[in-house]
């Protein structure tokens, strides 16, 4: 059975993963090749010059910020904008956890100039090449983008001060690793600053087990005092969950409006979905410490 055929409940961390990374990387070729992607972002927009829906989760995250590509900005899939609530500093070097087309990662370079190198980590060959293309027109020289999971960075022990990422820990089928690899690539009092989706409340359990969800950002994420307890488990200290952007039934609608029923469980109708998630996640900002 194919993997998009395959029902969701039966989708093991590799297929989990493999959605996603597909997911990515026919984003980054559409921007790559200048063709309108065909599918549906997972955040609820229509990506390409083709979409009619305005995603509400990664909309309108750089206002006001000066962008150094427009086409990183173009392949921004985020929830947030962590280089504006993380205190970065010259001479530091900061890791970013799924980079993606490298928007987050060449603002960091900017802010830890001169001295400090910003690190960008991707599983997915198209979103690196589109991130090395957005680097080279920038013209910044302190990014590194680096080929990995963020379950296994192919960095050392202590080789960084801050690791940030906009809304792809909940992406990860095993956090609880990612979050250890994050701690053990940190330097002592290094600090853990990330966008992500968090769950307010529960959310049924068969909708966890959608992919499009999961590729979305939404059925994969924590409750909030989850992500403390995991953070706290991994070894951080002065862990906090920060709520950013709430999402109203009309965001909600809106994401409804680009889902395909296919997707949802048996008997599950769009206006029974808008329900299941209304007020359970939201845009957060999330903090902690290594020792």
């Amino acid at each position: 059975m194919a993997l998009q055929e395959r029902a969701p409940e039966q989708m093991d961390d590799e297929q989990v993963r493999e959605a996603v990374r597909e997911r990515y990387a026919a984003s980054a070729t559409s921007l790559l090749t200048g063709q309108p992607e065909s599918v549906c972002c997972g955040g609820g927009g229509c990506c390409g010059s083709t979409a009619t829906a305005v995603d509400p989760i990664s909309s309108n995250l750089y206002e006001g910020t000066q962008t150094p590509s427009e086409t990183a900005l173009a392949a921004s899939l985020g929830c947030g904008n962590p280089t504006a609530l993380a205190e970065l500093n010259p001479g530091e070097d900061v890791l970013d956890l799924g980079s993606g087309g490298g928007l987050d990662v060449l603002l960091s370079a900017r802010r830890v100039a001169p001295g400090g190198t910003a690190y960008g980590l991707d599983m997915t060959d198209e979103m690196l090449e589109l991130a090395r293309r957005n680097q080279a027109e920038a013209g910044v020289e302190n990014a590194r983008f680096v080929k990995g999971t963020i379950e296994d960075v192919p960095l050392p022990d202590a080789s960084v001060d801050v690791v940030i990422s906009n809304c792809v820990i909940n992406l990860s089928p095993d956090k609880d690793t990612a979050l250890r690899e994050a701690y053990r690539v940190l330097r002592p009092q290094g600090r853990f600053a990330v966008s992500d989706i968090v769950l307010l409340r529960d959310i049924p359990q068969e909708l966890r087990g959608v992919v499009r969800l999961w590729t979305g950002c939404i059925s994969g994420a924590l409750r909030d005092h989850e992500f403390v307890e995991k953070l706290t488990a991994a070894g951080f200290e002065d862990a906090s969950v920060e709520v950013t952007r709430e999402y109203s039934r009309d965001d909600l609608e809106a994401m409804a409006e680009v889902t395909d029923v296919a997707e949802l469980p048996d008997g599950m109708a769009l206006p029974e979905l808008v329900a299941a998630l209304d007020g359970a996640f939201a845009s957060a900002f999330v903090r902690a410490r290594k020792p």
